[in-house]
């Protein structure tokens, strides 16, 4: 599934391409995603600019003066920006058509979203309840904790709880848990201010290296091959189950949390 590098990522890779351009059409080839694409898009969106690409959490907003449309990629989608010319390929559900380009989702699994809301979206439903954006100000080491008190619950799966913080997903949970030196079975009320001082930095610095990663791929959004746009992660534990630790040699356990893989090494993470 994108994370939130990954869609951070798609979304400065499609904002040179609508920054500030007309909306010409709208082609829905297959209406139903996880949610119905509302039939009364096209009617709504064409004619009208798009006045910013903005992301929230896990969603990327096109904002126009008549509403905005909401993105979710799901699990399997993504974004291209394409030729009208190109040919369409299987899994290529939903366009927006500009004078110059095509905005494009393909989506395999269909469990992407396109939404239009007319009114505030962060006030939509998806996103009213979301909790602060990881390398936002409010997102501190304090608050984790406060939010932590009385929480019997795995910090892994803690910290993959949306209304917590968006957008740490399965591969930076398991990352940052192992650069903070915190094993991710450890309850979450029981974990220190000091341990989450470490923990949050973490996170941050995680985020922001895979997004500045990306950036080196934003090219692949005007792919014709409609590859992933996005950077070849370099994981510590992720993924790398019976393998040695590159910090102690230790084998790296694998083990599932909440139907989630899980990888750590016991002896760097206490």
């Amino acid at each position: 599934m994108p994370e939130l590098p990954e869609v951070e990522t798609s979304r400065r890779g499609i904002e040179p391409y609508l920054l500030n351009k007309k909306v010409t059409d709208v082609i829905i080839r297959q209406k139903q995603l996880r949610w119905p694409i509302p039939a009364s898009l096209k009617k709504q969106l064409i004619n009208q600019k798009i006045k910013s690409v903005d992301r929230r959490g896990k969603y990327i907003l096109l904002r126009t003066d008549a509403g905005t449309v909401i993105l979710h990629l799901g699990m399997s989608g993504s974004l291209r920006i394409l030729n009208k010319s190109i040919n369409l390929e299987k899994h290529d559900h939903f366009d927006i058509c500009f004078s110059h380009k095509v905005l494009r989702l393909r989506d395999p699994r269909r469990f992407g979203a396109v939404l239009w809301t007319k009114s505030d979206p962060l006030l939509h439903k998806l996103l009213k309840d979301l909790g602060p954006e990881p390398l936002e100000d409010e997102f501190t080491a304090e608050y984790l904790y406060e939010q932590s008190r009385n929480r019997k619950i795995a910090i892994k799966t803690f910290l993959m709880n949306s209304h917590i913080v968006v957008g740490v997903g399965n591969i930076y949970a398991n990352e940052s848990l192992f650069a903070a030196g915190i094993n991710p079975k450890r309850t979450a009320c029981n974990i220190s201010l000091a341990r989450y001082r470490k923990l949050v930095p973490a996170i941050k610095s995680i985020l922001t290296a895979s997004i500045e990663q990306g950036g080196t791929t934003l090219k692949d959004f005007i792919n014709e091959e409609g590859k992933p746009g996005y950077f070849q992660q370099t994981l510590a534990v992720y993924g790398r189950a019976a393998e040695a630790c590159n910090h102690c040699g230790s084998v790296i356990k694998k083990i599932t949390q909440t139907q989630r893989s899980t990888f750590y090494c016991s002896r760097c993470q206490k």
